[in-house]
Formats: C-alpha cells, structure tokens, sequence
C-alpha cells in the first residue's frame, strides 16, 4: 500500500530537506519502499547517508508548500537516526535504509523503521483533504504534464474543496492552484 505523508532528510551541512512522499508500507509500518526522482533533494540526502524520517500528518497546508517549495517548520531530535522530526506529526518513522536500486530515473530503496514516534491524534481525513493531497502530486508534476491538463483536473477537485474543506484546505488548494498557473510550462523541444 503506498501511504502519503511527509519525508525529512538531512543534507551534508545538516540543513533540513521536507518532501512529500508516498511510500510503499506494510501495515505494520516496520519497513518502507522509498521511490524518490535521483533529481530531489530526498535522493541525494538519502544516497549519502542512508536515514531520515517518515511522518503521517492530517497538516495539508504544510503538506502542499512542502510539495513546491521550501518550508521552515518545527522540528524536534530524532532517537535513533541522523535527522529531525517534525513537532507537528502526528506520527513519525525514523528509518534506515537497507538496499538502493538505482538503475532507473525513480530509485527504489528498502528501508527499515528503526523508532516511531506518536505525537498527537490523528484528526482525519474529508474529501477537501484528499483533494489537495491530489492536487500537491499534480502540482509536482508541472515539468512533466501539459498545464491545461493540470488545470482541468484541479477544476475537478476544486469542487471537493467548496463542498467539504475548512479554511486549511482552502488556503492549501489555492497555493496549489497558484502555483501551477504560475510555473514555467515544460520545453517539449527535447
């Protein structure tokens, strides 16, 4: 099962990487398959020192600035790895990695949970919140889709976001949206 959620990673100097991402879990949460582009930030902290962190959050906000942009939040020491936790989670995977495969464009490394950390409560998810989670994927995507085609899916789901979001939500999709009008269009030269 691929769950969403948010990755920490430590460069060399130490500076904090956030990335969302959707790994391959089993329900127990003791192992993960990562799939990170060998182009992002999370490949490259992870090629060089193999730990960092794997957080479920109901915080679509952040997961949406997180998907296009750098972001300054919270964090807290890790227990067991190199790396930091977000304070904000609701739980979080500290892990090593185990295996790389990186004979493709998107790599593939197993990683072991080596601690978990239980913050807060899981609040949940409604349709709005989904929503943006779909439209954060799509917004990641601007370099490889045709916008118009990002733009048409995003009316789709805007409709999910009027009926059932709160104003996290709102602000969210909005960025997103932004965002995704406002990002270079991909040269199909190449």
């Amino acid at each position: 099962m691929i769950l969403e959620g948010i990755m920490t990673t430590l460069d060399a100097a130490g500076e904090v990487s956030i990335s969302p991402m959707g790994p391959i879990v089993d329900e127990a949460m003791r192992e993960l398959v990562l799939r990170p582009f060998k182009t992002s930030r999370t490949y490259v902290n992870l090629k060089a020192h193999g730990e960092g962190v794997f957080h479920v959050t109901d915080d679509v906000w952040l997961l949406a600035r997180a998907a296009v942009s750098k972001v300054d939040v919270e964090t807290v020491p890790t227990r067991t790895v190199r790396g930091r936790v977000l304070a904000g989670a609701c739980r979080a995977y500290e892990f090593r990695v185990i295996d790389v495969d990186d004979a493709d464009e998107r790599t593939f490394l197993q990683a072991e949970v080596v601690a978990t950390h239980r913050m807060r409560d899981f609040f949940g998810f409604n349709r709005a919140k989904h929503a943006v989670v779909e439209a954060a994927i799509l917004a990641t995507r601007t370099a490889l889709l045709d916008r118009t085609e990002i733009l048409a899916e995003f009316e789709r789901l805007a409709i999910l976001v009027e009926k059932t979001g709160g104003d996290a939500e709102h602000k969210a999709f909005d960025f997103l949206r932004n965002y995704v009008e406002h990002a270079p269009s991909p040269d199909k030269t190449e």
